[in-house]
């Protein structure tokens, strides 16, 4: 197969929703992109040894994550959700209210320098 022939794999993502179960695959050398839905573009800036540099242009609504980072987002928002949160004590007896407090501007002394 050509390397720029998209092909078709399953998704290997065990989350993927039934509607997201193929990965489009490309093949991108340095300096070409890959627009997604028109509003994203995903650059291939350079490659250094194994490692591939990629620029990515998205709207500033649009988070943008290292995998990792996103799923240790994911995992504290999921113990957050978990979290038991401790109720505040009922107060059993109404309490008077605290008239307000008005401050007073205070006129320096003429002695003072």
């Amino acid at each position: 197969m050509p390397p720029s022939t998209p092909s078709a794999i399953p998704c290997p993502f065990p989350d993927c929703p039934l509607s997201s179960l193929l990965m489009l695959i490309l093949s991108r050398k340095p300096g070409e992109s890959i627009v997604i839905d028109g509003r994203i573009t995903v650059k291939i800036m350079r490659l250094e040894g194994d490692t591939v540099k990629v620029g990515i242009e998205a709207p500033i609504r649009v988070p943008v994550h290292r995998q990792e980072v996103y799923d240790e987002i994911q995992k504290n928002n999921q113990e957050a959700l978990n979290q038991t949160v401790a109720r505040l004590p009922r107060l059993t007896a109404k309490a008077k209210p605290t008239p307000p407090r008005t401050l007073t501007a205070k006129t320096p002394s003429p002695n003072a320098h």
